[in-house]
């Protein structure tokens, strides 16, 4: 889960945790203040009947139920009892509906003087009157019908306003967490469009006060000690491959001298013609280290034209059928473009020689019948250089490290050869801002392919 998702979350829990809380105790306190409220209309309903019926001279029953029934106080379901010592029954408010009572309630009323309880939904009180002449038993209930309409009107009203509160806090929480980590998303995306090839890009460091600019700064501060040392590894491999050339040119003049004067000495001669292939591999070496040296250098200063895939394919074929004739390579396409700009792409003409070189001269010297297959394919925005042979593979386990500077496989020791070409390839690829990829195994061959992206 994403920090913005997780915080969106998280301020949305909080706040439901609240909004719950707050309409519980909503709620609760408006259900007490009801009931309290209900009970004391109850009480003061009981204490007036008892006034009327004991201190009023010259009323009966029929009247004071008349006046309980026709009263602007008259509550639903409304009922009142009256009891004496003997627990008789002295007055009643209506005649069909009575309350459930036993001898034990009226003595717990006697006893407690006042008792409040539920009884079928109805509130009920119990009262003990004690200002006429016989203490009397009072039992009142009703059906709070208005008060409890109320207090489900609020209950509808909290639960709608709890739904609402964490939709809007929901809202707002992913608009908030997205405008607090917007910096950060920022940041994420300059990270992510910094390579090798451009170090010393620089991240905005914003008010350079609070912890993201802080981040920002320190994240400068490490690119910028990254971007030395290897500034520092670019210009000794440079400079070492440069100062290497002049004295291995004079060692190879001096072999070369050396051998005119060994023909008549077979041991000499057999001496002179290892040194000289020794020497050409250190110089083939030398050239490799300061081609992969100046092309990571001039990276960031290289020209990039329009140019025509095939013919560079064309033009690697001759150079290298030029040094080795019997070599076999076939040019072909998978598919023809139906537009022929598919196969022009923005780049480094002499670069991406150097890679079909590359690639073309593995795939013949790594191959019994010296043969390499260059296909093209195109897309509606790459296109593809395929090189294919049927040579002696490569291992999965050799796979992941195939491109790293150095690497050999160990089933190739027998084939000269550096591991360096393969790291070039991958660099100049990168680059043009394209891919390069293997599929191979072992004794059935290989097959290279390159994509960039055409005009």
């Amino acid at each position: 889960m994403k920090i913005k998702d997780r915080i969106a979350l998280q301020f949305t829990l909080m706040v439901a945790v609240i909004l719950l809380l707050f309409s519980i105790a909503i709620y609760s306190v408006s259900a007490r203040y009801r009931q309290e409220e209900f009970y004391d209309r109850l009480k003061s309903k009981a204490q007036t009947t008892c006034r009327l019926l004991v201190k009023v001279k010259g009323i009966d029953k029929d009247l004071l139920r008349t006046i309980d029934m026709n009263t602007l106080t008259e509550m639903f379901d409304e009922k009142v009892l009256i009891f004496n010592m003997k627990d008789e029954l002295v007055y009643s408010s209506v005649d069909d509906k009575l309350i459930t009572y036993h001898k034990e309630l009226l003595g717990q009323v006697r006893h407690n003087k006042e008792m409040e309880f539920l009884q079928d939904q109805s509130e009920t009180i119990g009262l003990l009157y004690e200002e006429g002449d016989e203490p009397l038993v009072v039992l009142a209930s009703a059906f709070d019908k208005f008060g409890r309409s109320k207090l489900q009107n609020l209950l509808q009203t909290l639960a709608w306003g709890f739904v609402g509160g964490i939709g809007l806090t929901v809202a707002l929480g992913v608009y908030f967490a997205s405008n607090s980590l917007k910096p950060i998303s920022a940041i994420n995306h300059q990270v992510s469009q910094i390579t090798a090839h451009n170090l010393e890009q620089k991240l905005d460091e914003g008010n350079r006060k609070d912890e993201i600019a802080q981040l920002a700064i320190n994240f400068n501060t490490v690119l910028d000690r990254l971007n030395k040392a290897f500034e520092q590894q670019k210009s000794f491999v440079s400079h070492a491959s440069h100062e290497l050339r002049t004295p291995l040119a004079a060692l190879k003049s001096e072999i070369q001298l050396g051998q005119r004067f060994a023909k008549n000495n077979p041991d000499l001669e057999e001496v002179f013609e290892n040194l000289f292939s020794d020497t050409e591999r250190l110089i083939s070496i030398t050239n490799n280290l300061l081609f992969l040296a100046r092309s990571i250098e001039n990276m960031g200063n290289m020209k990039f034209t329009p140019v025509r895939v095939e013919d560079i394919a064309f033009m690697a074929k001759e150079e290298i059928l030029s040094s080795f004739p019997n070599y076999t390579i076939f040019i072909d396409y998978i598919t023809i473009p139906e537009n022929e700009n598919d196969t022009i792409i923005a780049g480094n003409e002499e670069l991406l020689k150097r890679v079909l070189l590359n690639l073309i001269d593995n795939a013949c010297k790594y191959s019994e019948n010296h043969t390499a297959r260059v296909l093209f394919e195109t897309n509606e925005t790459d296109c593809v250089v395929k090189v294919i042979d049927e040579g002696i593979g490569i291992s999965q386990e050799d796979l992941p490290y195939l491109f790293d500077p150095f690497y050999r496989s160990s089933h190739t020791s027998e084939v000269p050869g550096f591991g360096i070409g393969l790291s070039i390839c991958q660099r100049i690829v990168d680059l043009h801002r394209g891919s390069l990829s293997v599929q191979s195994e072992l004794g059935k061959g290989s097959e290279f392919q390159v994509r960039l992206r055409h005009i």
